[in-house]
């Protein structure tokens, strides 16, 4: 059984050893730029080890792994146009770097290059593989459709959020495992259970990032916190927050998120310290353990040995510890 660290280190190089020899050059290098930005690879890792789960040639399917690492960067390099972001990973975006047309055209670059890798698994996987990931790549485009339909809304209910945060983070997680589960020759039933561990570790995953968003350390989180309260971005927290609030602290929190103009700083520590008073945070980190155990359930059903469940199991345990 390979150690996370290990896939890792396979992904990276594999990454870096991608070619890049069709012209223009000019439309491969923002391609090239982005995926040597680094990240924790989370997709192509548990593709590798949920595939690790029943065979011990992970690199067999590394083409399928990079393919979802590069799927995964094309969707962050159009977010990044649409939300006009200066910075990624602490880089510059590609719009930036370049311009929002050569954003757009790389990235669309991206989703053919993920589609060819995807598709280059063995002949008969690919219906079944190619059929998860098609619905997949549907439900984030749906999922960033209700993400920007949420900015003009203050009636979000937690449960639009949830199937929101689903389908824009969590069905790649899902997706990933799954690919690696069939791709291995696993049965229906195992499949659709890994699956399921998937997309419960997806939502406590982006569940921790809106928690760290308010409450992390920003040496280590990578860049300021309270960037979701500055531009009111409809989070767990900030749904939960006008649902529970009494009529003061609704009071305070609605004046905040009208305000067109604002002290950032004063900002940010008035809407946590409410976030505080109605218990948030623990309500956020309830929600969290919840999706995180619920997924524990589901890996359980997987009809592999305990013993070769341990390293993914202890991988999704420290998705939930991390601080960045």
């Amino acid at each position: 059984m390979y150690k996370p660290e290990e896939l890792l280190k396979m992904v990276n190089e594999a990454l870096e050893q991608l070619p890049y020899d069709r012209k223009p050059a000019s439309l491969y290098e923002p391609i090239r730029y982005v995926l040597s930005l680094g990240g924790k690879r989370i997709r192509p890792v548990l593709m590798l080890m949920a595939y690790n789960l029943w065979k011990d040639d992970p690199e067999r399917i590394m083409m399928q792994a990079l393919g979802l690492e590069t799927y995964h960067n094309f969707t962050l390099l159009h977010d990044d146009v649409m939300d006009n972001a200066d910075m990624r990973r602490g880089h510059e975006t590609v719009h930036k770097k370049w311009n929002a047309n050569q954003a757009i055209l790389s990235g669309d670059t991206m989703l053919l290059q993920a589609f060819e890798r995807i598709e280059s698994c063995e002949a008969d996987k690919l219906q079944e593989v190619f059929k998860v990931f098609l619905v997949t790549a549907y439900e984030i485009g749906e999922g960033q459709q209700f993400d920007v339909e949420f900015e003009t809304r203050n009636d979000v209910t937690e449960e639009e959020y949830i199937e929101m945060i689903r389908l824009k983070t969590s069905v790649l997680l899902a997706c990933a495992v799954k690919i690696g589960a069939i791709l291995a020759g696993a049965s229906k039933e195992d499949a659709d259970s890994i699956y399921k561990f998937g997309e419960q570790i997806g939502l406590a995953f982006q569940l921790q990032d809106d928690l760290l968003d308010v409450y992390g350390d920003p040496k280590v989180f990578g860049k300021n916190i309270g960037g979701d309260i500055t531009s009111n971005k409809k989070t767990y927290m900030l749904i939960n927050a006008v649902n529970r609030a009494n009529a003061q602290q609704r009071e305070e929190l609605m004046r905040w998120i009208d305000a067109k103009t604002f002290d950032r700083e004063e900002k940010v520590k008035a809407v946590t310290r409410l976030y505080d008073e109605i218990g948030i945070r623990q309500l956020c980190e309830q929600k969290m353990e919840a999706c995180y155990e619920i997924g524990l359930e589901h890996l359980a059903k997987v009809s592999v040995s305990d013993e070769r469940k341990a390293i993914l199991k202890a991988y999704a345990a420290s998705m939930m510890k991390r601080q960045s």
